[in-house]
């Protein structure tokens, strides 16, 4: 063979071998089981352990519009112990029998979306960890973005999307969203990268060698790869940093741009953080990231107490319905206290209360949460109700935020945005909670999902310390209202 062809063909396979993904070098902590029902698996872990699951029971809830899954429950034996696991949608890993477990996929959600992100081919996805293990690696997983806990809407883990308006009566495609849905301000949170990786896309270029990954190139998104071999998405951003470069590595807690409602968003100001890896199927599906944003976030704010009211509810007039504040948390261990403040003034106590609406309109239902020592935190319960006779005439849809959420001061400017949709009437109406005098502002409902005066803006400034719950709403030509809530928190 001639020298000078031989050197081509070894450049040739030089290049190929360099364009190929580099070989995970971590091993994830999880063990994960797709399972039949009445199938039995047992899981290894790295330190010998054994996990033995055999799935005994899925059952689903959807709702009596669009048929959309709301919940998913499974039935699993675990080392010879039966228990009852909520699927996804905010729920996060419990311990039994000496192992951590969570479901975070039934193939059922299947039925009606169209596609299966998950690579899930069996009837549920079991992941199991041991007892008293973190759910990732100490020091290798971050949260993505510089913002307080629940900051404002968030669409997290087969929760139908919604604050976009999307979540109709007539909607008979679901689209779940199996990654995390950050809501944030617009241009004002900064995006931060949750692992150590290889950027193998940015904006409109991909790495050679990476097509049959799941990375997807838009000027909006950046992919990262890490060292256990799993793609990270972010996506939506206003702005991608220069220092994020295709083929070079980022640290984790590196800036890679600014939070936006850039490509796909639906047109409201969000991070889409999602994970993919190779599932049990041997195809690449979503790794369920919600149980690891949650870690992280303690981990580094160290919060005392979350309150957690979510997901979203989509009911008709007259339909009951239970809101649920179970899921919340305290590191003292025990929540003493869930009180409940309705929209229409009314209170409650208890983790769960069963309510029903006899005016159709997007509601924000106040869940404040106190623990045995004393700490309190709030979240909000997002109600969209139904007049099933006018069904066509979908009340509006709110999304507030503000920006900072974290270290604000008393006299911090502090800056508000809104954008309601399905609805360009009226205009949205500011309680601050704080005795001040309320602010008008004009948001612009209309089509252009991408429109610059999409959200509008007003400051504020609090003048003493403590936790402000910050109300917005607007109402449609029919009087159906929506409203928003914010919980501020004010330091000295």
């Amino acid at each position: 063979m001639k020298p000078l062809v031989l050197f081509s063909l070894l450049a040739l396979v030089t290049s190929s071998a360099l364009a190929a993904p580099p070989a995970p070098t971590r091993a994830p902590l999880r063990q994960v089981a797709d399972l039949n029902l009445g199938e039995t698996q047992t899981l290894t872990f790295a330190n010998g352990q054994k996990a033995t699951l055999r799935l005994l029971d899925v059952a689903v809830t959807k709702d009596t519009m669009s048929e959309a899954v709301r919940s998913a429950r499974v039935t699993v034996d675990v080392n010879g112990t039966k228990t009852t696991l909520g699927c996804a949608n905010y729920h996060l890993p419990v311990t039994v029998a000496g192992v951590q477990i969570d479901c975070s996929m039934v193939k059922a959600y299947n039925a009606n979306t169209g596609t299966d992100t998950w690579g899930l081919e069996k009837d549920a996805r079991l992941r199991v960890w041991p007892a008293g293990s973190p759910l990732i690696e100490p020091g290798t997983f971050g949260y993505p973005l510089k913002q307080k806990w629940f900051a404002t809407a968030t669409q997290f883990s087969n929760e139908p999307t919604y604050v976009d308006g999307g979540d109709r009566p007539e909607r008979k495609k679901i689209y779940y969203h199996n990654d995390l849905d950050f809501g944030g301000c617009e241009k004002l949170v900064e995006i931060v990268a949750a692992t150590d990786g290889l950027v193998v896309s940015v904006a409109d270029k991909t790495l050679p060698g990476y097509e049959g990954t799941p990375a997807r190139q838009r000027y909006d998104v950046v992919y990262l790869l890490d060292d256990r071999g799993w793609y990270y998405r972010y996506s939506h951003m206003d702005s991608i940093d220069a220092g994020v470069r295709l083929g070079e590595r980022v640290k984790r807690g590196q800036k890679l741009g600014m939070l936006g409602k850039e490509g796909a968003s639906g047109g409201w100001s969000h991070l889409h953080f999602g994970i993919v890896s190779k599932q049990p199927s041997g195809k690449w599906g979503t790794e369920e990231a919600y149980a690891y944003a949650w870690e992280a976030y303690r981990n580094e704010y160290k919060p005392a107490i979350m309150a957690v009211a979510r997901p979203h509810h989509f009911v008709q007039i007259g339909e009951k319905l239970t809101l649920d504040a179970t899921k919340s948390w305290s590191a003292s261990g025990k929540i003493t206290e869930y009180a409940w403040t309705f929209f229409d003034g009314r209170t409650a106590r208890g983790a769960t209360v069963e309510r029903a609406y006899p005016k159709a309109g997007a509601y924000s239902e106040v869940l404040k949460v106190t623990d045995a020592r004393g700490n309190v935190a709030y979240d909000f319960a997002i109600v969209q109700v139904i007049d099933p006779n006018r069904a066509k005439e979908v009340p509006p849809a709110i999304h507030p935020s503000y920006s900072p959420s974290i270290g604000i001061k008393v006299n911090d400017p502090v800056t508000f945005k809104v954008r309601v949709f399905r609805t360009t009437h009226g205009s949205e109406r500011w309680d601050f909670g704080d005795g001040s005098p309320p602010a008008q502002t004009k948001s612009n409902g209309a089509p252009d999902s991408h429109a610059k005066d999409g959200y509008a803006e007003t400051t504020h400034r609090f003048a003493k310390p403590g936790t402000y719950i910050v109300t917005v709403e607007r109402a449609n030509e029919a009087g159906d209202r929506a409203i928003g809530h914010l919980a501020v928190e004010v330091g000295k």
